[in-house]
C-alpha cells in the first residue's frame, strides 16, 4: 500500500516563504503582476469574510457557554479568561522590554515599501464587507446572550449552520489559498530587499515567544502545585504526553483524550476533569494570546507605531473573547483576531499577512501551551469543588 506524504499547513507556509524569497530575485514583470493581482483580490475577500468569521464563530460559542449552569461553569470560564488575559499582559510586558533590541526602526512601513517597488496588479476587485468589525462583535454578543436568555432553539440552529459554513470556508477556501497569498507577499518583499531583514527579526521573536511559553507553563503549574500541594514539576512532567500530542496534531480538540487522561493521572477527579478539559479546550487560549500579542507588538515596532498600554489593554481584553471557539478551526485564532488587529491596532493587509505567517510558524507550540495549561486550571478547579476542604 502506497503512503502519500501529506504537507501540513506549516510546511506549506514555510515552502511558500522560501519560494517567494527566491522567486522575487528573478521573476519577470508579468509574473509578479499576476501574483500581485491574486493578493489584491484575496485581501479584499479576507476583509469581507472577517466580520462573518466573528459573527459565525463567536455567537454560537457564547450561546453554548450560556447553556451550562452552576458555580463550576462560571468559575471555569472566569478562570480561563483570566489566565488568557494574564498571559496577554505578560506577553506585552516581555515584548516591549526585549523586542526593541531586536528590531531596527529603519525597516519602515512594510506595505508602503513593498508597493513602491512592486508592479501594480492587472486589476483590482472591491469587495466591501457587510459589517464592520465592531458591529460584528457587538452583534455576536447580543445574539449569543439573547439566544441563551430566550432559549431560542431555531435561532441557535441557524447560528450553528452559519458556523458550519464559516468553518468550511476557512478550511476549504482560506487555508488552502493562504500559502499562495504568503508566497505573493514574500515575492513582493524580496523585490524590495526588505525580506531578509524581516526574517532575521522573525527568528529572534520566535525564540523569545517559545521561552515565554515555557515560563508561562511553569508559572501555571507552580500555582496548581501549590493549590494541590504537589510537586509542580512532577505535575508538568505528567502532562508532557498531551504537550507532544498537541505539537503533532496542532489541535486542542484532537488532543482532548490525551489531556483528559494525563489530567486524571495528576490526581484530578475524573468528573471534574471530564467537565473542565473539553470546556477549556475552547475557552482557554493562553498560548495563542502570547503569540498574537507578541507578534503584533513586533510588527508595530518594526514600523515605528506606538505600542502604548492604553491601546493594548483594550486589545487584549477583546482578543480573549474574540478567539473563543477558534481552536476548533485550523488557524482559527489568528483568523478571528484579524478583525480587531485591523480595527484596534490599525493593521493593513501586509501586516495581517505577516501576522498569519508568524502565527502559523509557531502554531504547534501555542496549541501545546494551551492544552498543557488546561491541566493546571483543572488542578485549581478540582481543589475548589472536589477537595474535602471545599465542602466544609
Amino acid at each position: 500500500m502506497k503512503h502519500v506524504f501529506h504537507f501540513g499547513l506549516l510546511s506549506r507556509i514555510v515552502i511558500a516563504i522560501l519560494l517567494g524569497l527566491v522567486a522575487g530575485l528573478f521573476f519577470p514583470l508579468w509574473a509578479v503582476r499576476i501574483f500581485s493581482t491574486f493578493d489584491s483580490i484575496f485581501s479584499e475577500f479576507l476583509g469581507f469574510i472577517i466580520p462573518l468569521i466573528i459573527l459565525g464563530l463567536v455567537t454560537p460559542a457564547i450561546a453554548d457557554i450560556g447553556k451550562g449552569a452552576g458555580r463550576m461553569l462560571i468559575f471555569t470560564v472566569v478562570l480561563a479568561y483570566g489566565a488568557t488575559l494574564l498571559a496577554g499582559f505578560m506577553s506585552y510586558g516581555v515584548s516591549v522590554c526585549t523586542f526593541p533590541s531586536l528590531i531596527s526602526q529603519s525597516v519602515g512601513n512594510l506595505d508602503e515599501q513593498t508597493q513602491s517597488v512592486t508592479p501594480p496588479p492587472y486589476f483590482s476587485l472591491a469587495i466591501p464587507p457587510m459589517l464592520n468589525v465592531m458591529t460584528a462583535l457587538i452583534l455576536s454578543f447580543t445574539f449569543g446572550i439573547g439566544i441563551t436568555y430566550i432559549q431560542g432553539r431555531r435561532l441557535y440552529e441557524v447560528c450553528q449552520e452559519v458556523k458550519e459554513i464559516i468553518e468550511k470556508t476557512i478550511n476549504h477556501v482560506l487555508i488552502p489559498l493562504l500559502p499562495l497569498y504568503i508566497f505573493g507577499l514574500f515575492l513582493n518583499m524580496s523585490a524590495t530587499g526588505e525580506a531578509m531583514r524581516v526574517l532575521r527579526v522573525f527568528v529572534g521573536i520566535i525564540a523569545i515567544i517559545f521561552v515565554m511559553h515555557i515560563v508561562w507553563l511553569v508559572f501555571l503549574y507552580v500555582i496548581g502545585g501549590a493549590a494541590s500541594r504537589k510537586n509542580p514539576f512532577r505535575l508538568l512532567r505528567t502532562m508532557m504526553p498531551a504537550y507532544f500530542t498537541a505539537l503533532g496534531t496542532q489541535s486542542s480538540a484532537a488532543t482532548i483524550p490525551v489531556t483528559l487522561r494525563q489530567t486524571i493521572a495528576n490526581g484530578v477527579n475524573a468528573e471534574v476533569a471530564g467537565f473542565v478539559i473539553p470546556l477549556c479546550a475552547t475557552i482557554h487560549l493562553s498560548g495563542s494570546m502570547l503569540k498574537i500579542v507578541a507578534c503584533a507588538i513586533a510588527l508595530m515596532m518594526m514600523q515605528g507605531m506606538s505600542c502604548s498600554p492604553d491601546v493594548f489593554v483594550g486589545f487584549i481584553c477583546m482578543l480573549g473573547v474574540t478567539m473563543v471557539a477558534a481552536p476548533g478551526v485550523p488557524g482559527g485564532a489568528i483568523m478571528a483576531a484579524l478583525g480587531i488587529l485591523s480595527s484596534m491596532l490599525g493593521f493593513n493587509e501586509t501586516d495581517q499577512a505577516l501576522m498569519i505567517a508568524l502565527y502559523i510558524t509557531m502554531d504547534c507550540f501555542g496549541t501545546a501551551c494551551n492544552v498543557t495549561g488546561d491541566g493546571a486550571l483543572a488542578l485549581l478547579i478540582d481543589r475548589k469543588f472536589h477537595h474535602p476542604a471545599a465542602n466544609q
